[in-house]
């Protein structure tokens, strides 16, 4: 996407047609780094400003992390007003690298 002049990268994006809403997913290969919320953050209010349609909910974003402790995640999420959480990258059977 590019907003005001700045390219914006999603790993993923999806539409939900149970929630009526887009949900950008991050890949990420280490540890959960808090930085991650902020760009996370970021690209929810572009979906929300730019590409969102009047009937539709507000964008939902996840990371997935190769690693992560939870209660830290938990704790600093807790104060971002969009919807967002965070998980190890292992479903299905497959890790992400």
């Amino acid at each position: 996407m590019d907003v005001f002049g700045e390219d914006q990268y999603i790993d993923l994006l999806f539409f939900n047609r149970e929630l009526n809403c887009l949900v950008a997913v991050e890949l990420k290969r280490g540890k959960f780094k808090t930085s991650y919320l902020g760009q996370l953050q970021g690209y929810l209010s572009v979906l929300d400003g730019f590409e969102r349609k009047p009937h539709e909910n507000p964008a939902i974003g996840i990371i997935l992390c190769k690693d992560m402790n939870k209660s830290f995640v938990d704790y600093v999420i807790q104060d971002y007003t969009k919807p967002m959480g965070a998980d190890r990258g292992q479903y299905f059977g497959c890790k992400v690298a």
